[in-house]
Parts: C-alpha cells; structure tokens; sequence
C-alpha cells in the first residue's frame, strides 16, 4: 500500500487529501527564496520511534503538550473515517493509549490535533465540507481527554468548494494560526501553501503580510503540514513537488531572526529520513516529533535537538 491520503467528501467531485501523496523531493540543503533575517538551523540527532502501548495500528499527525505528558494524535486517514486519539507519557519513548478525544470526532474525516496552552484544541474535519466547504475547527480540551464547544473556527475559511483547507497548527499562546489552503483539480491538489493568520477578538483574521513572511517558505511544491516554535521564530513543515508516485515528501525547517521579519530559506533536515510527514516542535524547541511510513503502516517518531 503506497501513501496516498484521499477521503471522499458526500457527493462533491473533489477529494481532500489530509496529506499529499509522494513525489519528487528537493535534495537535502537549501532551497531557493530569500533569507534575510534567518536565524540559526537548529540541528536534530537520529530518530526514535515511540511505543504506544494498546495502540498498535497507525499513528499520524502527532502533538505534544506544553509539558510533554499528552500526545495527540490521528488514525489512518487513508479511509472515510478518521478518528484523534490521545495519549499519556509513561517514559522517554513510551506512551500509553488513553482513548478517543471523545466530543471531537464525527463520522468523516478528523485529524491533524493541535493544542493552546489555554486548553483550546484546533483540528482539521470534513463533516460540514459539504455544507460550508470549511475545514478547520475548534474545541476545548479537558484533561480527562473529552472535547466540548466544537466549532468551526470564524474568519479563515475561504468557504470555496474546491479550495481547502487541509492542515493547521495553533500556536501555543493561540495567538496565531498557521494553516494550509489548497486548489484541487481533477480530485488532486495542484496548489498547497501555507497562510497565518491572527487571533482577532473570538475569530481569526488572515495576516496582510502573509505572503511576505512565507515568501521563501511557499513554492510551486505542496507545502503542509506547518508547526511554529513557541517563540515563532522556527517554522517546520512538509514539501513534496506533486501528487505523482516518487521519492518520499521530506521535513523541512525556516528560521527568522524575530517576529517581524520573513522567515528565510528553508532547509531539509537530513537526519529525518523517509516517508516523513506531520512535524510539530515541543514547547521548550529541544524536540521534533513526526510521523513516518514504517514497512505497513505510520508510526510516531522524535528525534532531539543537538547543541542545547
């Protein structure tokens, strides 16, 4: 089975993919764009798979919270529904499953976990695709893994049938969103590219210098999947060249050197190997988690920051 991530929404003659499905990778180094104001590369060691004990099928689209005991996380997203999951640390590499996010998931696609440190968890579904061609919602999270108030998150949406919204992170303070917007034709992404947007009042309002800030970040390549260090200076996320069968999508890393100025050109991170998608950064920066395609199914990985 190769990494194609399609889910069917209703009746409508277009398939959102959650994540691309592999092609052609840039080779490990930098690539092309601007890069003034970048900061330091950071540097991560060699991958470690996690355990999730009474968890043994996929485990995509990881998320760790502020003091690293809960990991969030998705199932498959390969079939029609996808449901999040949690679960509590029990050692450096060991979590145990605790269940469901019970309230968060539908009967449709559900993924893509992220968390606030004010217990607001934003996330990707499809259940409303049909209605409100919107994607992006919103909740509160308890810490006995139960998710109330779910809605879709205002202001954001382009709410165009054909344009989705397939990828979000919400940053820890909940003061930005970094999300993904895409052009589907013929059923496959043509376009994905990252946007921000800022907490505004109850809703987000995308930023008018969007498209400064990611000018080196977006291509005409997929970009997905994003996740913003705690201090926005770090961005994370995925780059594959199209939705032809080739080398695996790859984790890329932009840096800047404050919160005003673009992020620079962005570089592979060459110890993160394989089919590797989904990045998220843990809070305190000194751990990248991820998932990659091992043999017959996803697996979550973290891979530690060198120099720290």
């Amino acid at each position: 089975m190769n990494a194609t991530r399609w889910v069917f929404v209703s009746m409508l003659p277009v398939v959102i993919a959650c994540h691309a499905q592999a092609s052609s990778a840039p080779d490990a180094g930098t690539d092309a764009g601007a890069d003034a104001g970048a900061g330091t590369t950071p540097v991560f060691g060699t991958p470690e798979r996690l355990t999730i004990t009474g968890w043994d099928s996929d485990a995509m689209e990881p998320f760790i919270s502020a003091d690293e005991q809960l990991l969030l996380f998705n199932d498959s997203n390969s079939g029609p529904d996808t449901e999040l999951h949690w679960a509590r640390r029990t050692g450096p590499t060991t979590f145990a499953h605790q269940g469901l996010l019970a309230g968060a998931n539908s009967t449709k696609l559900d993924g893509v976990p992220s968390l606030s440190d004010d217990g607001t968890l934003a996330f990707v579904s499809t259940r409303s695709y049909d209605q409100t061609a919107s994607t992006l919602y919103r909740g509160h999270f308890d810490a006995d893994g139960g998710v109330s108030l779910v809605e879709l998150i205002p202001g954001v949406s382009r709410n165009t049938p054909g344009i989705v919204e397939f990828d979000l992170e919400l940053s820890r303070d909940g003061a930005t969103l970094i999300y993904v917007v895409s052009q589907f034709t013929g059923g496959k992404p043509s376009t994905a590219d990252l946007f921000l947007a800022d907490r505004d009042g109850q809703g987000f309002t995308p930023r008018a210098d969007s498209a400064t800030l990611l000018a080196a970040v977006n291509t005409d390549a997929l970009e997905y999947a994003p996740a913003l260090s705690r201090d926005g200076l770090e961005l994370y996320f995925t780059r594959v060249e199209s939705t032809a069968v080739g080398a695996p999508p790859r984790i890329l890393v932009s840096t800047r050197a404050s919160v005003t100025a673009p992020f620079g050109a962005a570089q592979v991170l060459p110890t993160i190997t394989g089919f590797v998608e989904g990045p998220t950064i843990s809070s305190d920066g000194r751990t990248l988690y991820f998932h990659k395609h091992d043999a017959d199914h996803f697996a979550i990985y973290r891979a530690l920051r060198q120099g720290l």
